[in-house]
């Protein structure tokens, strides 16, 4: 873990500098020549090195401003479900500095071995905000200058921040790179993707968790000072890069470059709300179904403490009608599991009248009475409402909920039939001393 002093010390390398970005490291662009209609539209300049040239675009912004990582956001990004990260891994994300957000627009969205990224975006964070800086290949034969110059930044900055990049924009990478035969694949630090993150998040509340609906329903990029309006459908994209080579239409390609960079740039903000929302410390204003993804993401990542105490708070703000059964539900599971057994049944009571989740509450009660409670009698009358329920749901079609509930009905009568033999032993040979509270019926 880093000092606090090393902590401080990266604050002041990042804290906002008036006026504009420090100075890039990068090497001079050399002005585009004048007919380069692209290149003018989007102020790009060329990059050369010994394997040719490419266009080249920088940029720096104050939005979206830099935001120090917290341990437990980093943590539980970069854990692999229940899996720890490696101390390697852990200190290689603990540097910002080495950070470096990366998206690609490609000449098709499949992917193979025929795919090329045209363009590759890459940005940092510097003096408080974000360095865009964005490669371009105005042919296929540029593409061996182009991998060069982003092997350079991923050397410096070895920490990959991506949307999906782990299944997509990285591979396709990697494949390009192992097939120029000459420039060998970056090696990565870290690969923190915030696209599975961001489902488990906001899913409940968007269903869509695409880059810009994030930013117009969970960001507010209006407030961080952009929009997206007139952007291109990502589906366009690859033709208007062959359009491109084939007439030299530029107009379609800057809107393209103006995407990316929004999307490097949604990338930077997107992380700063993840990292706010996964920090245990501090009050957020959250929306309900927020914090219930929030808690099961937290559950997924063996957080069980924090889960349980943000499915507890979601439902108290007031869940939707369709995803209050299931909170209750997580929430007994998450009693049983602690070993609360009476809070979990209060729990179970109450999902007796959900739709969805009664014939499940009916077993939990049933295996609750028996087990922990003995009250057999009270156990078969779960058991019966059960039945009562799923003889109700029974349909002619022979589908996958019909098999599922058949299943059901088969444990609940192998229940059954054990309880009334229970009870019968019990009433032919009574204990001498009964310790057996009555229960109140949940059912009545």
């Amino acid at each position: 873990m880093a000092s606090a002093g090393d902590k401080f010390a990266r604050l002041a390398a990042l804290r906002p500098a008036p006026g504009r970005a420090a100075p890039s490291r990068s090497a001079a662009l050399r002005p585009a020549d004048e007919e380069n209609g692209l290149a003018r539209l989007i102020g790009a300049g060329v990059g050369k090195n010994h394997y040719g040239e490419h266009l080249a675009v920088r940029n720096w912004f104050a939005t979206p401003e830099y935001a120090e990582p917290s341990s437990a956001a980093l943590e539980l990004l970069s854990r692999t479900k229940e899996e720890g990260v490696s101390r390697r891994v852990r200190m290689a994300l603990e540097n910002p500095e080495k950070w470096l957000f990366l998206d690609t627009e490609t000449t098709g969205l499949a992917g193979g071995t025929g795919t090329y990224a045209f363009l590759v975006g890459v940005a940092w964070w510097d003096a408080g905000g974000m360095q865009v800086e964005q490669f371009f290949m105005r042919d296929f034969t540029e593409e061996h200058s182009l991998l060069c110059e982003l092997a350079g930044r991923i050397a410096e900055r070895p920490v990959l921040v991506t949307f999906n990049g782990k299944s997509f924009d990285w591979p396709l990478l990697e494949n390009r790179y192992t097939m120029t035969r000459v420039i060998g694949v970056p090696k990565l630090a870290a690969h923190l993707d915030l696209l599975h993150p961001a489902r488990a998040l906001w899913r409940l509340r968007l269903g869509s968790v695409r880059l810009v609906e994030l930013e117009k329903h969970v960001l507010d990029a209006r407030r961080l000072g952009w929009h997206r309006e007139n952007d291109v459908e990502s589906a366009m994209i690859p033709q208007f890069y062959f359009d491109y080579l084939r007439d030299g239409a530029a107009e379609p390609l800057a809107e393209v470059v103006r995407h990316n960079q929004m999307d490097l740039r949604g990338l930077g903000a997107l992380f700063g709300k993840m990292n706010e929302m996964l920090t245990p410390d501090g009050e957020k204003e959250i929306e309900s179904l927020d914090l219930f993804g929030l808690s099961r993401y937290l559950r997924r990542r063996g957080e069980a403490v924090r889960a349980e105490k943000e499915c507890a708070k979601a439902l108290e703000l007031g869940l939707p009608a369709e995803h209050r059964g299931r909170a209750r539900r997580e929430l007994a599971q998450f009693a049983k599991r602690g070993g609360d057994h009476e809070r979990a049944a209060e729990y179970w009571k109450e999902l007796l009248a959900d739709a969805e989740n009664c014939i499940h509450a009916c077993e939990q009660l049933a295996s609750y009475y028996e087990r922990r409670a003995k009250d057999f009698a009270m156990a078969a009358e779960v058991c019966e409402l059960a039945l009562r329920k799923l003889e109700r749901r029974a349909t002619k079609a022979w589908d996958l909920e019909t098999e599922r509930n058949a299943r059901a009905a088969e444990r609940i009568l192998r229940r059954l039939a054990r309880l009334r033999k229970r009870m019968k032993a019990r009433v032919d040979f009574p204990p001498k001393k009964s310790s057996r509270t009555e229960q109140p019926n949940p059912i009545q």
